[in-house]
């Protein structure tokens, strides 16, 4: 999936949720400018599309992030719903799951 967003979605309560995981909003911003891997969430699709993503920030570290897309006006933005730093052995399971990624 190739993302064409104009920017980011972002309010207290989704900054709150992924800072409380150690994660700022130039970080997550940051992965966006990496490859990703991103993947539908549909579990979690009741109101609107969601997606899952892994990728690494510029140190290499793992992370995996819930977000959606949103449209405001004319422009498609991203909305990080929530992000958190992946375990080793998630990378390993996610890899292992989706080959090629």
């Amino acid at each position: 999936m190739i993302l064409q967003a104009n920017g980011f979605d972002w309010d207290r309560g989704n900054r709150a949720k992924c800072e409380k995981h150690g994660l700022s909003v130039a970080i997550i911003e940051g992965l966006f400018a990496r490859p990703l891997a991103i993947l539908p969430d549909a579990g979690h699709s009741q109101r609107e599309n969601r997606f899952r993503a892994i990728g690494r920030t510029d140190k290499g570290r793992g992370v995996f992030i819930i977000f959606t897309l949103r449209r405001k006006g004319e422009e498609l933005l991203i909305r990080p719903i929530s992000a958190r730093y992946t375990h080793k052995k998630e990378i390993d399971a996610f890899e292992k799951e989706n080959p090629g990624l």
